[in-house]
């Protein structure tokens, strides 16, 4: 199976954006990798915009 291209530029931009990691670094990661560090930006944003 492969991994939506769309949702790939997503992660990568996102993770590029908040963390300034280069393209290649960020191809490098595993899918769930990846994943996990959309969700540790994410996580990071919601604390910051409540203020904690």
């Amino acid at each position: 199976m492969t991994y939506a291209l769309p949702r790939l530029r997503e992660e990568i931009a996102y993770v590029a954006y908040h963390f300034h990691w280069q393209l290649e670094d960020i191809l490098d990661l595993t899918h769930g990798e990846r994943q996990q560090w959309v969700r540790e930006i994410a996580r990071i944003n919601t604390r910051a915009n409540e203020g904690g």
